[in-house]
């Protein structure tokens, strides 16, 4: 069973790293068509900030899950690597419980945010897009942290 888990986390890590990568390319593409639309052309595009924002949205949420799987995330530890380790382990592992609590609690409170802006069908100034999608993805991407985190922790050791 955790063979299975594990190998679905690939599948899934792959899929995100893959869909972060795209994003990020489809940013700078709509950027590099907007310089060349403004300084070659004298037009630019009306959209195009608000869509590169929305890819980032995408790609930094989307991205964060393989930083959360291999543990790469930003921490204030300085003082924690000073200690000696057996201590460290522990404290470690209630940095990750509060990154999990975190997580998850971040996308429980944001999910009815994203809710009424699907009811409401909520649309972006410049180029009607709808908001639900780049606001959706907070929420998908801090509970695909918070699951990837629990199964680094259940399957560590095993590793």
């Amino acid at each position: 069973m955790i063979a299975n888990l594990l190998s679905a986390v690939r599948a899934l890590l792959a899929l995100t790293r893959h869909l972060a990568a795209i994003l990020l390319a489809a940013s700078v593409l709509v950027n590099f068509a907007n310089i060349i639309g403004r300084y070659f052309f004298a037009v630019s595009i009306t959209w195009a900030e608000e869509i590169m924002l929305f890819l980032m949205v995408g790609c930094v949420f989307t991205g964060c899950c393989a930083v959360a799987w291999e543990g790469r995330h930003i921490r204030m530890d300085v003082l924690v690597t000073l200690l000696p380790k057996a201590a460290r382990d522990v404290l470690e592992l209630l940095f990750e419980l509060l990154l999990i609590a975190t997580s998850a609690l971040v996308a429980i409170f944001s999910w009815p945010v994203v809710s009424q802006l699907y009811a409401f069908d909520e649309r972006s100034a410049a180029a009607n897009f709808p908001m639900v999608i780049p606001q959706a993805m907070i929420p998908i991407g801090y509970m695909l942290m918070a699951f990837f985190v629990a199964v680094r922790l259940m399957t560590r050791r095993r590793d």
